[in-house]
Order: structure tokens, then C-alpha cells, then sequence
């Protein structure tokens, strides 16, 4: 709707002008300081077999009735209206909260998480949507937030190794391409795009079998989007599977292998991504008749 634009990366103006004048990937390369020749990365897709089944599984007040499988290498898709449950359910799995029936099988073993570490123990880890609340902790330097989980991996005989910490902080947040001025700056001074980072660097350090990743880019810059979602195919290709939340059409659509649609605490419906488009997925949600 506007008439003109002005484009700030990195605290610089980069560029302005009338939006006549300009096309969308001109600005998109502004933004990010590169071309963007697909919005979601292209990858094939090599599913592998069954590694958390769910069955069964209910709250006395949020969901019921819920059974679906991930296999190894899926990106799996849940899509749904505010209030469909969809993070409920991944935070039941996360042993976040509990539930009162039904199975939680992780490579053929059932597992009955009582907390969330218990579901991080088993190989489970769950990003959540409000990472500024629950994700980081703000005052705490960017290696202390990565390292927090997996302090058995940096300390020995009860001692942190300060070495060890900055170690496995910058092995992920290379990958993720981390924009900060050192690993020692405070978590709360960086843009919400590279704090969702330091989050799925945070998880990931734990060497999940599963990630749950709930609404991964809500609210991040284009640029931090195209990071997440680049990640997200290289984490699949090598072997992880990922859970994906997002009530973004786009995004269910370019990343999901296969999408789960819930209304009202159940699952609507189960969608393979071939072909599916945005209108078949919002008539599910909304419970209207195709």
C-alpha cells in the first residue's frame, strides 16, 4: 500500500525509492544484501522410516485423539487456525505438559516424558514460538545460551571449560550465519531473527533425534527467514526430522513434506505436498466443505 520505500541493513540505508519503480526481489536483494533466487530452498526429499509415532494421544482440555508419524529426513508440516491446539500437542510431546492418554514411541521405544528434559534425554527438543521469553535468557552472553543445554559436554569434574563453550558455540552459529559482533555479546541486544539463531543453535548442540520448531520464523527479518529455512534442508538431508509449526501458508507449503491439519483439538485431515495448495488447506482448517 505504500507509495515510496526505504531499505536500513545493519543500521545503514541501503536503498529507496518509488515502489512503481521496483520489483519485489529488487528490494528482497536490498534487504538481504544478496539475491534470493528462491524464497524456500529447493531440495529432494529422501524419507526415510518411521521415528516418532504418536497414538492416541489427549489432554483433558486441548487436544484428543491425536496420532501421527514422523520419519527420519521429513520436514512435517502442522497447519491450523489460533486455537487448533498445535502447540499444545508439541509441547505434550516436548513432556512440557501432560497429558492423559496415549503413546509417545521414539525409534520403536516408547518413551513417557514427565518433563521437558526427560523428552531432551530421549532425543526430543521443542523451539518455541516466544523465544525472547522462553527461548533465551536475556543477560546471559550468546555462548552461555548455546552451551546451557549441554553443559555435560563442556565441563569436566564439575568445572566449565570456557574453551569448550565457545567451541560449540561457533560451530552452530557459523552454520547459521550468526550476525553479532562476538559470541560474548548479550543475547538481548541481538534482532529477533538472530536470538530464533541462537535458539535452534541452542537445541541442536543437544544432538536431537527430533526438533520441534513452533512458528520457526515469526517475526524475523527476510533474511534470517532464508537462514532458518536453509538450515532446515540441511538438517533434514542429514538424517534429523523436524517437526514445523507455522501458521504461515507460504512457509507450510515451500518447507512440508507432508502436512497435519488440526481444528478444534483434532486432526483434521493429513495432506502429502504434492499439489496441495493454500485454499484446500484453509477449508480444512476452518471445517469447510471442499
Amino acid at each position: 500500500i505504500a507509495d515510496r520505500y526505504t531499505v536500513f541493513r545493519d543500521g545503514e540505508m541501503v536503498g529507496e525509492g518509488l515502489i512503481r519503480d521496483a520489483g519485489q526481489s529488487q528490494i528482497v536483494r536490498m534487504m538481504v544484501g544478496r539475491a534470493v533466487d528462491h524464497i524456500f530452498p529447493q531440495r529432494k526429499a529422501e524419507i526415510g522410516a518411521p521415528v516418532l509415532t504418536v497414538s492416541g494421544l489427549s489432554h483433558p482440555t486441548e487436544f484428543d485423539d491425536i496420532g501421527f508419524e514422523l520419519h527420519r529426513g521429513e520436514i512435517l508440516g502442522f497447519y491450523g487456525l489460533v486455537g487448533a491446539g498445535r502447540s499444545e500437542v508439541m509441547q505434550a510431546i516436548a513432556g512440557i505438559t501432560r497429558t492423559s492418554s496415549g503413546t509417545i514411541t521414539l525409534e520403536g521405544k516408547s518413551i513417557a516424558p514427565k518433563s521437558a528434559a526427560d523428552s531432551i534425554d530421549a532425543g526430543i527438543v521443542y523451539v518455541p514460538e516466544e523465544r525472547g521469553k522462553q527461548g533465551v535468557v536475556i543477560g546471559l552472553p550468546i555462548f552461555q545460551n548455546i552451551s546451557l543445554p549441554s553443559l555435560k559436554r563442556t565441563s569436566k569434574s564439575g568445572m566449565l571449560r570456557l574453551a569448550e563453550e565457545f567451541a560449540l558455540a561457533r560451530s552452530y552459529t557459523e552454520r547459521l550465519d550468526l550476525r553479532a559482533s562476538s559470541l560474548s555479546q548479550d543475547v538481548g541486544t541481538l534482532s529477533g531473527g538472530n536470538q530464533q539463531k541462537i535458539v535452534i543453535a541452542k537445541w541442536l548442540a543437544t544432538a536431537p533425534k527430533v526438533i520441534i520448531l513452533d512458528e520457526p520464523t515469526k517475526g524475523i527479518d527476510i533474511g534470517s527467514k532464508a537462514a532458518v529455512h536453509g538450515f532446515m534442508a540441511e538438517l533434514v538431508a542429514q538424517g534429523l526430522s523436524v517437526i514445523m509449526v507455522s501458521s504461515e501458508l507460504p512457509e507450510i507449503l515451500g518447507m512440508s513434506d507432508r502436512v497435519v491439519v488440526m481444528r478444534e483439538g483434532r486432526i483434521a485431515s493429513v495432506y502429502d505436498n504434492k499439489g496441495l495448495d493454500a485454499e484446500t488447506l484453509v477449508k480444512t482448517a476452518a471445517g469447510i466443505a471442499a
